[in-house]
């Protein structure tokens, strides 16, 4: 004590390290604004490019098989190597859900948000660019072709809500949610995409995915319905975020418990 008041060089040195220690530890910005979108912009466009293509490129027979696969491995496999940088949410209706259960800054959703159409627009025109021409055009370049009449609707819109609700509650759950969070967080979201195109894929596609809407919508020129692929996983994040907010969140993100 009288040391650090007479100001021993040993203990101001010993202070100049431990200041010099926690300053860098804090992230750079570029870390901290910057590099996550970046992140998304990548993961979004790989994801969505070969999610396109397997639309794309779907080989007779196969039917939902191929694109199902396609879609669940590629997000599982684009999380788990970009997710600690941005938390790989390559999606709008995500990014929305884990904002409002706290697990996004606001200052970053717009960003995101940006970022994931972006890298759709980019994954789409990359599956352009590769596909052959007539597969392209006779599967309208990937995008979202279910509802041909407006008495689908409420199907579609019912079955977007609910297959969305069960991936971000899978995110928000798996990989934010302290009590039940898993290292296993990347593949149980890809198996969730896998499975709801295997089983609603008939339905509606099963996009889950405003920025997989997006994009194949610019690069292929293709908006008919396409507002029904924004409010349903919009609707469906939420719902997730009323959930884990009130009733099956923890300490963390369960709203009254703050």
């Amino acid at each position: 004590m009288a040391a650090a008041k007479c100001g021993h060089p040993a203990v101001n040195e010993a202070m100049v390290d431990i200041d010099i220690k926690s300053k860098s530890l804090q992230p750079h910005w570029y870390e901290r604004y910057v590099q996550p979108c970046v992140a998304e912009v990548l993961g979004s466009a790989l994801f969505i490019f070969i999610g396109c293509l397997s639309v794309v490129e779907d080989v007779e027979g196969a039917g939902r098989l191929q694109p199902a696969l396609a879609h669940g491995l590629a997000l599982g496999l684009t999380i788990a190597i970009l997710g600690d940088i941005s938390g790989g949410h390559f999606n709008p209706a995500v990014s929305l859900g884990v904002y409002l259960i706290g697990g996004l800054n606001t200052v970053m959703i717009i960003p995101y948000w940006v970022s994931q159409l972006c890298g759709g627009m980019i994954g789409a025109g990359l599956a352009k660019a590769v596909a052959a021409s007539e597969r392209y055009v006779n599967a309208s370049g990937g995008a979202f072709s279910s509802i041909t009449a407006d008495e689908q609707i409420p199907s579609v819109l019912v079955g977007e809500i609910i297959m969305t609700t069960f991936l971000v509650l899978v995110v928000c759950m798996g990989a934010i949610n302290g009590k039940t969070k898993t290292p296993l967080a990347p593949f149980c979201i890809g198996f969730t995409v896998t499975v709801d195109i295997l089983a609603g894929g008939g339905v509606s596609g099963a996009c889950m995915n405003p920025a997989r809407a997006f994009g194949p919508a610019v690069v292929a020129n293709y908006w008919d319905y396409h507002w029904v692929y924004w409010v349903g996983p919009m609707v469906a994040a939420f719902i997730v975020g009323t959930l884990v907010r009130l009733l099956i969140g923890d300490q963390t993100t369960r709203l009254f418990l703050k």
